[in-house]
């Protein structure tokens, strides 16, 4: 299979998130622009820092008529713990076995010791409309997002 990419259709995929519910990827088509983010761990400063700033910005993402997911291979449980610490107002998809990072092919960092840090904006027809890969730069995922949601519009 090819790595995700600009062009590629969102492949479908069901996910706890943090409230244990399943949720699938092909039911957003049709309903909502989708932002899905990978990040490598809950509670860690730069996925926090990423987490909170999606948060930060969520009525913007609302706006835009765009759903917020973040993904990791944590737990529920940690998911849960995580968006209640932070105040999170979307969804953590648990992908412990890290099928769907694999099914994205989301490439690790650091000599593969750590899962990358990628962003991808879904239109409404499951069209993947932009990719953003950087691991240092968690904040920037989120004006990235914006930006393409925006002209979208």
């Amino acid at each position: 299979m090819k790595k995700i990419a600009l062009g590629s259709k969102l492949p479908v995929f069901s996910l706890k998130d943090q409230d244990n519910k399943i949720i699938n990827s092909h039911d957003f088509i049709g309903r909502k622009n989708l932002v899905i983010y990978f990040y490598p761990k809950d509670d860690t400063p730069g996925c926090t820092a990423e987490a909170c700033s999606f948060r930060d910005e969520f009525e913007d993402f609302k706006t835009l008529d765009a759903e917020v997911i973040g993904i990791s291979s944590d737990s529920p449980a940690s998911h849960k713990k995580f968006a209640e610490k932070y105040n999170l107002t979307f969804r953590l998809l648990s992908d412990e076995d890290n099928e769907v990072r694999k099914l994205f092919r989301v490439p690790t960092n650091f000599l593969g010791l750590l899962p990358g840090r990628v962003t991808y904006i879904i239109d409404k027809t499951g069209i993947v409309q932009h990719v953003f890969n950087s691991q240092f730069n968690a904040r920037k995922h989120v004006s990235e997002a914006k930006k393409i949601l925006e002209s979208l519009s």
